[in-house]
């Protein structure tokens, strides 16, 4: 009977031996050189910046598909510098309109407050800018990227530091372990948890973003036209010939809480809240279908946080929003995580490349820390900024309607084009 009972043990733990070798790596420990956390737009070009410095790395995202919520948005020129680092820049040229100009506008008097041209102050060099649909640019990224690289419906549920390797474990079992990790996981990201941030604050606005595609054209010039007033923030940017692209923001109410929640009721109330625009504004907002439409808090990190908060630790970073979020008024959200993609790409490629293997220890945590030198007072620079005017684009008070409408338009505008003029550099 004894026998018996431990051939059956025996017997049991072959065929379980068996069948975890058989799944491979899916409960097993996996060992990757560099782990890229998010495969947003931080994490496809920071993983294709690599890529072109010969160096592999594995992008593991939660979600079991890109992730394209918020359809479109704007790339200014310092995006485009990062763009071209990373050899993509040309690609999306070729599907999206330059805007020339932007324009600003009082909701209240349907008067235009400001117009300028999309150049540096005092010279005549165009500072290149275009809406850039979502979609594409992700989908851009990706195809530029070997297979396999990106590894989806894989969340990470824990991070776990060793001896200079870190363990990620996957919600279904695996764990990588890694000599390098950068967190690109969004404004709830777990490696910037990791690293020690807090939560991003709320900026007490929502902003409703959509899209509308004109199957017979539109007639926009390439312009970014903005509109305040009314306590509200919107603005119209066309893609191409066909597509449109809208922003609302707004300071909702305990009220209008809840109607964020029913797409129906929020088209009405943006509806109610355009004033005097031309019908050719107020169309775009009318002929957004439902399901193109998209509604979710600002939320972003205290700039302070940037001076003295962990952008990296030993070998592991974050970049993007999972470092910086912040509210999308100067337009450059999407831009700093580019360039943040291309200054680590060039750093962390220099010290793999100038390590002989033996001092890798050593010359990977001195590239994420110059890095956070690098990229700290941008950030707080950004952040900032893009805060200060958001108040001042949104408030409903007299006094700054007063002085936004006939002095600090054209100034607000000047301030988007001065942020865009960073470059930060090529890959090598």
């Amino acid at each position: 009977m004894q026998v018996c009972k431990l051939l059956q043990l025996m017997t049991i733990s072959t065929y379980t031996i068996l069948f975890l070798r058989s799944a491979g790596t899916k409960f097993g420990m996996e060992e990757q050189e560099i782990v890229i956390v998010g495969a947003g737009i931080a994490g496809l070009a920071t993983s294709l910046g690599l890529h072109r410095l010969g160096i592999r790395s594995v992008v593991v995202e939660s979600a079991d598909s890109l992730r394209t919520s918020g359809f479109a948005l704007g790339i200014l020129a310092n995006g485009w510098r990062a763009l071209d680092a990373i050899g993509v820049g040309d690609i999306l040229r070729a599907k999206h309109h330059k805007i020339s100009r932007i324009v600003t506008t009082s909701v209240n008097s349907g008067i235009q407050t400001a117009e300028l041209p999309f150049r540096a102050s005092n010279s005549q060099d165009d500072l290149e800018s275009r809406c850039v649909n979502r979609r594409v640019l992700l989908e851009t990224l990706e195809n530029e990227l070997p297979r396999g690289i990106i590894r989806y419906s894989s969340k990470v549920v824990h991070i776990q530091s060793e001896d200079r390797v870190e363990s990620i474990h996957l919600s279904d079992g695996t764990v990588l372990k890694t000599k390098v990790l950068i967190g690109c996981d969004g404004v709830n990201s777990v490696v910037s948890k990791f690293l020690g941030f807090s939560k991003p604050a709320y900026a007490g606005r929502e902003a409703v973003r959509g899209f509308v595609y004109f199957k017979d054209g539109h007639a926009f010039e390439p312009k970014l036209m903005q509109f305040f007033g009314k306590g509200v923030r919107f603005g119209v940017i066309p893609c191409d010939d066909y597509s449109v692209y809208w922003f609302f923001t707004f300071s909702p109410s305990s009220q209008e809480k809840e109607m964020v929640e029913d797409p129906a009721k929020l088209k009405l109330f943006i509806l109610s809240k355009l004033g005097k625009v031309s019908d050719e504004i107020r169309r775009v907002f009318e002929e957004t279908e439902l399901g193109n439409m998209v509604c979710a808090p600002l939320r972003f990190r205290y700039p302070w946080q940037m001076l003295w908060g962990n952008i990296s630790k030993d070998n592991v970073c974050v970049l993007g929003d999972a470092l910086h979020p912040m509210t999308p008024d100067i337009a450059q959200g999407g831009c700093c995580a580019l360039e943040d993609s291309v200054v680590l790409a060039r750093l962390l490629g220099g010290a793999l490349k100038g390590s002989d293997g033996g001092n890798e220890h050593r010359a990977i945590p001195e590239a994420l820390e110059k890095l956070a030198r690098e990229r700290r007072w941008r950030c707080f620079d950004l952040i900032s900024t893009s805060y200060v005017v958001g108040v001042m684009q949104q408030g409903d008070g007299l006094l700054v309607q007063f002085l936004r409408d006939k002095f600090m338009a054209k100034f607000m505008a000047g301030v988007v084009l001065k942020k865009a003029c960073f470059d930060c550099g090529d890959l090598c």
